[in-house]
């Protein structure tokens, strides 16, 4: 318990500004961008990520984006709307979860627009979101889980720098419901 009070003195930055984008923390009002990005994206989005599965609404957007604000004020996740710099579009999302703050450990997860995929966006997010998590919150360990099958999400983790640790064999249930591999990547700051 004293680690997380801890983590309610940690100055967490809003925004963070790279090359190409500006990640700013989900909060409310972000709903509308959110359900149009994946409602735009459904089809790629669905192929790895269950709660995809059926358009989001733009009320079920807004309630996932003031939920998000919520649980990044009691510092139990970090979520951030990834914003080209050039027009405010909105390119992805993702952040820090699965946070072990006695460690401090971390989880990235993210995903791109589907007519921004493969332009360097996750990766340049992804560098973003270790850089913010290694200076500020003092993470000695950030974790990356992708499915064994998702190629796309495994190779922004490899570009980040981040290590294979492992192959965990039906750790996880796909979107189908069916027993999936998945693969742990890490980075370590120690």
């Amino acid at each position: 318990m004293t680690a997380i009070l801890e983590a309610l003195l940690i100055d967490v930055p809003e925004e963070i500004a790279t090359e190409r984008l500006v990640l700013r923390a989900t909060r409310a009002g972000m709903g509308k961008a959110v359900s149009e990005a994946v409602r735009e994206s459904a089809r790629d989005l669905e192929r790895w990520m269950a709660w995809a599965h059926g358009a989001r609404s733009v009320a079920e957007s807004e309630r996932h984006c003031r939920e998000m604000q919520l649980r990044w004020h009691a510092r139990e996740e970090f979520d951030f709307c990834f914003q080209r710099r050039a027009d405010g579009l909105l390119v992805g999302k993702g952040g820090l979860h699965t946070i072990d703050w006695s460690i401090p450990r971390l989880e990235i997860g993210y995903w791109i627009r589907a007519n921004c995929a493969r332009q360097g966006y996750a990766t340049e997010a992804t560098l973003a979101l270790v850089e913010m998590a290694r200076t500020r919150l003092g993470a000695n360990r950030i974790e990356i889980t992708a499915d064994a099958r998702n190629a796309a999400s495994r190779r922004v983790a490899e570009k980040c720098g981040f290590e294979l640790e492992g192959i965990r064999r039906h750790s996880r249930r796909d979107v189908h419901g069916k027993l999936a591999d998945s693969c742990l990547y890490a980075r370590i700051f120690a």
